[in-house]
This record gives C-alpha cells, structure tokens and sequence, in this order.
C-alpha cells in the first residue's frame, strides 16, 4: 500500500454526514462512536465527532482532487445540493481559476469547504 494522508474532517451527526456524501457517491466504510471514514474510489475522507461545532463560522476545509471532475460536478448537481451564493450546504459550479486548475466548490451540512479539482 502506498503512503497516503487523509483529511479529517468534522461531523456534528455521523449519520446525516453519511445520509450527505452518499449522495455524492461515498460510502460508509468505518463507524464507531468517535470516528466515521467515508470513501468513494481512492478519496478518502474520516470524521470525528464535533456536536457543539457552528457550520457558519467553520474553517475546515480540504481539495479533493479527480480524475473527472465533471462527472463529481454532476453527481453533485444530481444531489439535493443547491447552487447557491449563500447558505449550507451549497456549491459552486467548477470553472477555471486564475492558478490554471479548474475547481467546483462544495460546501457540506457542517460548513466544511471541500475544493473539488481537476487532476491534470
């Protein structure tokens, strides 16, 4: 197995952070109590447990990085996710971005911003 890290991510109810990414493809692949890990191909994504955290001041965030983007983009318009300036969750459709990579925005039920970007 090659050496991997893996973003660790708040959930303030694993089973509705669950009930959320499934519709974006993950499955549940790990819970207990005090931790949730969630995959979808080789994307990794674990939880822990954060009931008390606000979702509108969060700064948890992570890239996810894909082989077809488009097809996470539309997995996601698919999803009961709305595209949509304000309010959680939401996302942002992906486009180019002045760095030259192109990037869909995700933002989850407890505020965590996930980058979603095209491998090249």
């Amino acid at each position: 197995m090659a050496d991997t890290a893996t973003p660790n991510l708040p959930s303030r109810n694993f089973a509705a952070s669950a009930a959320f990414y499934a519709a974006l493809g993950f499955r549940e692949d790990f819970r207990s109590d005090g931790w949730m890990i969630l995959s979808r191909g080789d994307v990794t994504l674990e939880f822990f447990p954060y009931p008390d955290l606000d979702p509108y001041t969060s700064s948890f965030s992570c890239c996810i990085r894909l082989d077809d983007l488009d097809a996470m983009m539309r997995q996601v318009e698919a999803s009961s996710v709305p595209d949509a300036r304000v309010g959680i969750p939401r996302y942002h459709p992906a486009a180019p971005d002045p760095s030259g990579l192109t990037i869909g925005y995700l933002i989850d039920p407890d505020g965590t911003l996930l980058r979603l970007i095209q491998n090249d």
